[in-house]
């Protein structure tokens, strides 16, 4: 998708020597990108103490091995 912006040029230069690109278009995808990781993992340890989660991956692995192969 192409969208035009309109960023002041300290700016763009500023965000073009952080991410070390020496396009302004670069520069932007870089920065857009490492802000949508940024969030995703804000959000999900905005989770913590928020859901109960049993750890039983010993039992279950346990269980695991015992089985027979095939079912």
């Amino acid at each position: 998708m192409r969208t035009t912006v309109n960023i002041d040029d300290q700016t763009c230069q500023e965000l073009m020597q952080l991410t070390s690109t020496t396009s302004s278009a670069r520069a932007i995808r870089v920065a857009l990108t490492e802000y949508i990781a940024w969030k995703r993992k804000k959000q999900l340890l905005d989770l913590r103490g928020k859901l109960d989660i049993n750890d039983n991956w010993q039992e279950l692995r346990s269980r695991e091995m015992q089985e027979p192969a095939g079912e």
